[in-house]
């Protein structure tokens, strides 16, 4: 059986391709498949080293990291109940028996921040996977359909854009009303519509090249193109949007929670904290300091990493690799 000419589609896994019996060309696959994770560790081993030498990235992951160790060690690492209340020693400055204080009813302050980082870390990890499992898919077929799906798919997008994210947010809450599961679904659904623009994007440029066309001629399903060519293409932007958005859906839920319309007491969010808390910002302002402080570090330290993960999975950033690697 004569071999057909090497395959230059794209497709790295694809070399040849053979008659069948039935008269039919199917693709020959070279060796074991091992090229095509030999080439994805490569790239991820590259990309590696990029992240390595970005030294705000390394900062971010940094932070993030104490922040998730602190999440998943609350229970012990706080010193107190987080919801243990002592009027005789409310408002306390910090002090060896509180190290940051206590707030209006007495509470531990470091205990009730520690807590907060697992609610705060776990809201932004849930609202991001809702906007991701609903984003992609919505974004994927848009763009690799077209037509009068894409047009009725970002007419809707463009009204859930026409508001602001925070805005969108506040308006589901109060249609779902008050409480922690409804901001972790008002903060996801306002994020769907940045997926949903992100992934089509990718789709509608990725669905153009030669491999997918090289596919689709060998009689690929729609859904194989897709979930099997297009979207493990998509997943560097998905992933650096996703560290992102994790920064954003922490704020809009502190904003939330500022606001009276996310976690209520005497649950130890973050936002909630700054709420009670500004009430006695002029006697007691280590109330509104430490939850804002708490606040502001993790959202940096995501926005760092995310920048960091842009570059260093960015094919055109060559140069972080050479010496004049930016800091």
């Amino acid at each position: 059986m004569s071999e057909r000419e090497r395959s230059s589609f794209g497709d790295p896994a694809v070399t040849a391709v053979e008659p069948t019996r039935a008269g039919k060309w199917k693709p020959q696959r070279e060796g074991a498949p091992g090229l095509e994770r030999r080439r994805a560790a490569g790239e991820l081993r590259r990309a590696l080293r990029r992240l390595g030498r970005h030294r705000l990235a390394l900062l971010g992951l940094l932070i993030v990291g104490i922040f998730t160790v602190c999440a998943i060690l609350a229970p012990w690492l706080a010193p107190y109940d987080p919801t243990d209340a002592s009027l005789r020693e409310r408002r306390q400055p910090p002090s060896w028996e509180h190290p940051l204080g206590t707030d209006e009813l007495g509470r531990d302050l470091l205990s009730r921040l520690l807590w907060g980082a697992r609610i705060s870390m776990l809201i932004g990890l849930i609202a991001v996977g809702i906007g991701v499992a609903l984003g992609v898919p919505l974004g994927a077929l848009s763009g690799y359909y077209g037509g009068r799906f894409d047009l009725l798919v970002q007419r809707l997008v463009d009204i859930m854009l026409a508001f602001p994210g925070i805005l969108l947010a506040i308006a589901i809450v109060a249609v779902l009303g008050v409480g922690l599961e409804n901001v972790m679904i008002a903060v996801g659904i306002a994020s769907v519509p940045i997926y949903v623009r992100l992934v089509r994007g990718s789709i509608l440029t990725l669905k153009e090249q030669e491999y997918v066309l090289a596919a689709r001629a060998l009689g690929a399903s729609d859904g194989r193109i897709i979930f099997r060519h297009l979207l493990p293409n998509c997943l560097g932007p998905i992933l650096v949007q996703s560290t992102l958005q994790i920064a954003t859906a922490i704020l809009w839920a502190a904003g939330l929670g500022f606001l009276g319309l996310g976690a209520q007491p005497p649950t130890p969010e973050w936002g909630t904290m700054l709420s009670k808390g500004r009430v006695f910002i002029r006697v007691a302002p280590h109330l509104t300091l430490f939850p804002g402080l708490a606040i502001f570090l993790l959202v940096l330290g995501f926005n760092l990493l995310g920048d960091g993960l842009r570059d260093a999975l960015d094919p055109r950033m060559r140069k972080l690799t050479g010496p004049g690697a930016r800091a």
